[in-house]
């Protein structure tokens, strides 16, 4: 199995990722009486996965670079809550408040992020303290900016991206999207191909370079084919797409470029290699820091602008706990703590994983309380086996060595 990974150059993470998620969605159906793989509950599972998967998709940079965010759940809460002020209070009445609360939350976000950066980068404190603090400042600021209250009416527009009734961009729109998506896949990939035969680079196998194109046009194609398989409530009509697993989309592909086409995503993996030698071969750490606390803060604002939406409100207490589903979604999708080893693709995966476990105990009666300690138990299980994992590669690297 080693050497057939090794000639396919595949991740033996993201695959272990990908059997473990298929043999608990088995698992959750069977168990659920066949409830857990029908079109309506695969729906709501992609749209359940979507907060998670945004705000996974940047503490994935954070964890390469030896981070770690543990506000991202209060911060969510706090960006939310002001978006909904602003459209149920400041601006009720204007057509325009919705994306302007956005737009705001968004770089709110961002601004409390790239603060927290800076006490890690020039104050010198762990990333664990700061974002500690971060996590009761930001979950007190979010009950004191209305006293607690819940914030409500929104833009019915604005409520559109929670993926409700009117929150799908059709059948249509879908096959269009995942068809746009295949040619974007299938054309990258025989670029690379091209571009490695350019630079002298042993392409990957032939077999390995079909399988992995066949295995992402399927994916894809059938992920739109489920997907269409949902209909209105009392009606033929197929709902397509949900609008926040098109946000998510656009979130892993963007931050899957800022990881692996920019200096930015280059020095970010350096600084997970090694900060000293990153700081030698001239990247500026401290500025990096920032930047990379800065996105994972405007990502929380986007999955706040997507909880609100979904929810019809803002209360305070969004986003309790969410900072544990994304440490473990990010761990489980193959990023590694010691830093230096991670990807958006395995990010995404892991918090779809997290999701199902959620959602199968909740067509299963499970409470609350029994539901936390499951996630608590998932989340320490990945990092057991990110330990167990390290400790193989050492093993491995000494006998090579």
């Amino acid at each position: 199995m080693g050497r057939w990974l090794r000639e396919s150059e595949l991740d033996p993470r993201l695959i272990g990722t990908l059997l473990a998620l298929f043999s608990i969605w088995l698992v959750l159906d069977r168990v659920t009486g066949g409830l857990f793989l029908t079109p309506r509950n695969l729906y709501n599972l992609a749209v359940q996965s979507s907060v998670v998967g945004v705000m996974a998709c940047g503490m994935v940079l954070v964890i390469v670079a030896r981070h770690i965010d543990l506000s991202v759940g209060s911060l969510l809460g706090l960006t939310g809550m002001l978006l909904a002020a602003m459209q149920a209070d400041v601006l009720p009445a204007a057509a325009w408040a919705w994306p302007l609360s956005i737009a705001v939350g968004v770089a709110v976000g961002a601004g409390l992020g790239a603060l927290q950066g800076v006490w890690v980068a020039y104050a010198g404190l762990p990333a664990f303290v700061v974002t500690l603090a971060g996590l009761l400042i930001y979950r007190g600021c979010a009950y004191l900016l209305t006293d607690g209250r819940t914030i409500s009416p929104l833009d019915p527009t604005f409520e559109r991206l929670g993926g409700g009734i009117d929150g799908a961009i059709g059948p249509e729109a879908s096959w269009v999207l995942g068809l746009a998506a295949v040619a974007v896949f299938v054309t990258r990939q025989l670029r690379v191909r091209m571009d490695r035969a350019r630079h002298g680079i042993p392409a990957r196998a032939v077999w390995s370079e079909a399988l992995q194109m066949g295995l992402g046009v399927m994916g894809v194609l059938g992920f739109v084919a489920v997907i269409n398989l949902h209909t209105l409530p009392q009606s033929d009509e197929a709902r397509g797409i949900p609008i926040p697993v098109v946000v998510l989309a656009v979130v892993a592909v963007g931050m899957h470029a800022l990881a692996r086409t920019t200096p930015f995503g280059r020095h970010v993996f350096a600084m997970g290699g090694s900060q000293r030698a990153a700081v030698r071969a001239g990247v500026n750490v401290a500025r990096t820091t920032v930047g990379l606390f800065a996105v994972m803060g405007a990502l929380a604002g986007v999955a706040g602008a997507l909880t609100v939406a979904r929810l019809g409100a803002g209360t305070s207490s969004m986003g309790t706990l969410s900072e544990l589903a994304v440490i473990a979604a990010t761990v489980i999708g193959g990023t590694r703590l010691a830093g230096g080893v991670g990807s958006i693709a395995g990010a995404v995966l892991g918090a779809v994983l997290m999701q199902s476990l959620e959602n199968g105990m909740v067509l299963l009666g499970v409470s609350s309380a029994v539901r936390q300690v499951g996630i608590g138990l998932v989340l320490l299980l990945a990092v057991w086996l990110d330990a167990v994992w390290q400790r193989r590669a050492g093993g491995l690297a000494e006998e090579g060595a």
